[in-house]
């Protein structure tokens, strides 16, 4: 008896170890990216490392001149300020990019009247372009000079491998009295395997709210919007943002006080910029499409497919290890326009260091300085 007794604790005491272990099993690298001892160093997931390849252009990219596509061709409602030939250049790397091998251009056009408009593919594309040229031109601070291209989330997907849709019911639908988890409890990818809430993507990224996880005062009622299932909500997004890029919390925060601008990497300031950019693609250029998309191409509920971290960094925190193919297709920086009123604004635009105000929820207020 005293036996069994033994090898019972010790399978117990080891399935708990198992348990408190992490969310994921593999291998892991650690890469120092602090002063020792500081305990910010990044614990990188060595099976969710994915090669990014760079697909070569299609051939060299042609100069600016000549005659512009709007002059060539019919119906060019987004790129007819470019040169032909250049034109031509980024839509046969599109064709590479997107379509299906056995399609080609055939994917979004009509071979037999190229200017229709009649293949939703083709509403769709050139909706995803203005979206592209947005992100180069007014979304610097989180994309930086690298840039972005159609390759960077569809990496020769016809869809992105890495799209979300509202998980749960939406207001007013049935409510399941025994099986209801109130959208956590179930261990999926989007959380990093956690039993926190699933969709912390429509509260986020499909709406205009601001994160907000801890207050000042021990009364709720002053403390509006920092209730526990907003902050499990919040843990939620950072699970998955901590996923997406394949790092840890102290590739952004600093252990000491999270919610400090002050003492924070310079990547959480361009972690906040992320977000609002995601926040406008969903809403802005993706939602819009709600008309056009096909059922096949929406969730359970009927809303588009859309974006979140992971579409575009794919478990590394750099796309394409950061690796820009804007050089060879200009035409996707689109011509110069102004930034947008969120980068301009004194309140809406941080830097890693910048102080900050305490919200009145004892979450940190945006930065204030300019990067």
């Amino acid at each position: 008896m005293i036996r069994v007794a033994t090898i019972t604790k010790t399978i117990l005491a080891g399935s708990v170890m198992l348990t408190m272990s992490a969310c994921e099993f593999g291998h892991r690298k650690i890469e120092q990216t602090g002063y020792r001892g500081t305990g910010a160093d990044q614990i990188i997931a060595t099976k969710r490392l994915v090669a990014q390849t760079v697909p070569a252009p299609p051939y060299a990219t042609p100069d600016d001149s000549g005659p512009r596509a709007s002059e060539t061709y019919q119906n060019v409602k987004v790129l007819g300020n470019v040169s032909t030939e250049r034109f031509n250049h980024l839509m046969a790397a599109i064709s590479t990019w997107i379509a299906p091998p056995e399609q080609g251009c055939n994917y979004c056009h009509n071979p037999n009247n190229m200017a229709s408009d009649e293949l939703y593919t083709k509403v769709v594309a050139r909706r995803m372009l203005q979206m592209t040229i947005n992100i180069n031109q007014n979304w610097t601070p989180h994309v930086k000079q690298t840039g972005v291209t159609c390759y960077t989330c569809h990496a020769g997907n016809v869809i992105p491998k890495n799209v979300w849709a509202m998980a749960d019911a939406p207001a007013g639908g049935p409510v399941r009295v025994m099986s209801n988890k109130h959208g956590q409890d179930t261990p999926v990818a989007s959380v990093a395997f956690s039993s926190l809430p699933y969709d912390p993507f429509t509260t986020y990224l499909g709406a205009k709210n601001n994160i907000r996880v801890q207050g000042v005062s021990a009364l709720r009622g002053a403390t509006p919007g920092a209730s526990i299932a907003k902050t499990e909500k919040t843990y939620g997004l950072m699970m998955h943002m901590s996923s997406a890029l394949n790092v840890n919390c102290t590739y952004c925060h600093n252990t000491d006080s999270f919610s400090s601008w002050s003492n924070s990497r310079p990547q959480r300031a361009q972690a906040w910029y992320g977000i609002r950019m995601v926040g406008e693609i969903n809403n802005k250029y993706i939602a819009s499409l709600a008309s056009v998309f096909p059922a096949n191409r929406k969730g359970p509920y009927g809303d588009v497919l859309k974006a979140n971290c992971t579409t575009c960094h794919q478990g590394i925190n750099k796309p394409l290890g950061g690796v820009s193919m804007l050089k060879d297709y200009p035409a996707l920086m689109g011509a110069p326009a102004p930034a947008p009123a969120v980068l301009v604004a004194p309140a809406a635009a941080p830097a890693a260091a910048a102080p900050v105000t305490a919200a009145a929820d004892g979450n940190t207020a945006a930065p204030t300085a300019t990067r």
